[in-house]
């Protein structure tokens, strides 16, 4: 039977392989964390072929449809639109590709996320306006967010936040997402987590009274407006209320029963603070990866 012949199509051999090896992946199938990505691995092409439609054939087509619909839409005069495609200007199209792939390949859709995206740093300039890089790297350094060095076996960036040593006093909510949209952006230039996605894991054992009275309502909801633009699977239970229906499907809550949590994450990529076997986690390692050797404090926007 020739390939397309009837209602059927001839699977090559190549894609059966990769699809069956997509079912049995583990956390050393996978390329770094941080730094971009050299050579996408087979089967993430496969999977971003599988689940994202995306086609080598129609990518540089649907990056060009895509910085055509900013052009247009800021034509419009709206003022949103025109900060989108000032945000826009200049840009290469691997920047437009971080939503196509988002939105699995709908342009309609990742301009719509492209504006989630600018409209969240238009309400929230403290977060971005004069970034205190060396602010940033000491908030990392103590783990506001933490960075597994290795991906999961889904090939997915490993978040994580460990609420019982925070001091709100010492780092406040702003600080931590700042660091959280610092990393975010930095991490989303490696295109294997464009098609991967994250997982953030967030350990809430030790929560206390007073650091459930350092949270307000207002710095919750910009925590899931920051998320929301982009892909997670979270155990943040506490902003449930908050979240859109198709994120909340995406929550997954553990009580002292991990048994379902470690078939979703190995324990040799987890550090012993998070039940895993390797060393307790140590954000000065994750930070030297983002900022490369300490250096005097600098001041930036992004």
């Amino acid at each position: 039977m020739s390939e397309g012949a009837g209602s059927f199509r001839v699977v090559p051999e190549e894609e059966r392989e990769l699809r069956a090896q997509l079912e049995r992946l583990t956390t050393k199938d996978h390329g770094p964390v941080f730094g971009r990505c050299s050579e996408l691995p087979p089967h993430t092409l496969q999977k971003a072929k599988d689940e994202l439609n995306e086609r080598e054939e129609t990518r540089e087509e649907v990056v060009r449809q895509l910085q055509e619909l900013v052009r247009v839409q800021a034509a419009s005069g709206q003022e949103l639109a025109r900060a989108v495609a000032e945000k826009a200007q200049g840009r290469d199209s691997a920047f437009f590709l971080r939503f196509i792939r988002a939105r699995k390949f709908n342009v309609g859709r990742a301009y719509e996320l492209l504006r989630g995206y600018v409209h969240f740093r238009l309400q929230h300039p403290e977060l971005f306006d004069s970034l205190s890089l060396e602010a940033v790297r000491c908030t990392i350094e103590a783990g506001y967010p933490g960075v597994l060095s290795s991906r999961d076996k889904y090939g997915r960036v490993v978040m994580l936040f460990n609420i019982e040593n925070w001091d709100y006093g010492e780092i406040t909510f702003d600080e931590i997402l700042q660091a959280y949209c610092f990393i975010l952006e930095k991490l989303l230039e490696n295109e294997e987590t464009q098609i991967n996605g994250f997982c953030i894991v967030e350990n809430f054992k030790g929560f206390t009274m007073q650091q459930a009275a350092g949270l307000r309502a207002v710095d919750l909801r910009k925590m899931v407006d920051m998320l929301q633009p982009w892909y997670f699977t979270t155990t943040y239970n506490v902003v449930r209320p908050f979240l859109k229906s198709k994120l909340l499907q995406r929550v997954f809550v553990h009580g002292d029963d991990l048994s379902g949590f470690f078939q979703e994450i190995d324990k040799d990529i987890l550090p012993t603070d998070f039940g895993g076997t390797l060393p307790k986690y140590d954000g000065k390692v994750v930070a030297e990866q983002l900022f490369g050797p300490r250096a005097q404090a600098q001041t930036t926007a992004f």
